[in-house]
């Protein structure tokens, strides 16, 4: 078994037949380690920002965030709230490197984001995932954000562009910080590959959670000022307003 997500090989088996669901143990009654109860027990995002994704009350409304402050971002793309049991699943995938977890995250999010391509949501050109430090990358073995990238790749069929946004600078967590410290802490973080083809085309980021949507925020514009026709956001949770009910 090779353990670097590089490899080209399996990591893990990926059988689609006699699964057991990874959140009860029950047998599931689909091709995915998941069974139908579980999945409708989901967090699935409901109401929300018609541009961020922020959880509102009412469909079709704009967040006063987004009001006040428009982000370069054209849209957040996400199936989920962080809620449990979604919050523990890329946790798990994230901090402990239980890739199961995230492939099935990956493949449940392909599923919706095949329905939001036939409804209406345009396709992009190709999927940027957000670059990890690289301190963390070396702490961690791994960057979420491009497994996630590439599995959604491999199954949307869109180009996977890794090398287009450079992680220039390493920063603090940003968990760990409010809105106004992680934009600040984000300034010069990032910079697009010195070859980077940008203009005219249409790029959706790939991350795990949006929190503040800062980290977005700064590279959706260096995107659009270096010429993107429009970007998009693509996570698998989007967190609720803080005080609000998860």
């Amino acid at each position: 078994m090779h353990c670097q997500p590089h490899h080209k090989g399996q990591v893990y088996i990926w059988l689609k037949n006699n699964q057991l669901c990874l959140l009860c143990g029950e047998a599931s009654d689909t091709q995915l380690p998941i069974c139908t109860p579980c999945e409708s027990e989901l967090p699935w995002l409901g109401d929300a920002c018609q541009i961020c994704a922020l959880p509102l009350p009412i469909n079709g409304l704009t967040c006063g965030q987004c009001l006040k402050v428009p982000p370069a971002f054209t849209q957040v793309v996400a199936p989920w709230t962080y809620g449990f049991p979604i919050d523990s699943l890329i946790t798990r995938f994230k901090h402990s490197a239980n890739w199961p977890y995230g492939h099935l995250l990956a493949e449940l999010f392909v599923q919706s984001l095949h329905f939001r391509f036939s409804e209406d949501l345009p396709r992009p050109c190709a999927l940027i995932p957000v670059p990890l430090s690289r301190k963390r990358l070396r702490r961690r073995g791994f960057n979420q954000a491009a497994m996630l990238a590439r599995w959604l790749s491999d199954n949307l069929e869109i180009a996977c562009d890794e090398q287009l946004v450079i992680r220039t600078q390493d920063t603090s967590a940003q968990q760990d910080l409010n809105a106004k410290a992680r934009q600040h802490n984000l300034r010069r973080a990032f910079a697009l590959h010195p070859q980077a083809t940008i203009r005219g085309r249409h790029l959706a980021l790939v991350d795990d959670v949006l929190t503040t949507g800062a980290t977005a925020r700064t590279l959706a514009r260096l995107l659009m000022d270096a010429g993107a026709s429009r970007v998009d956001v693509y996570c698998l949770a989007r967190t609720a307003k803080p005080g609000d009910p998860a």
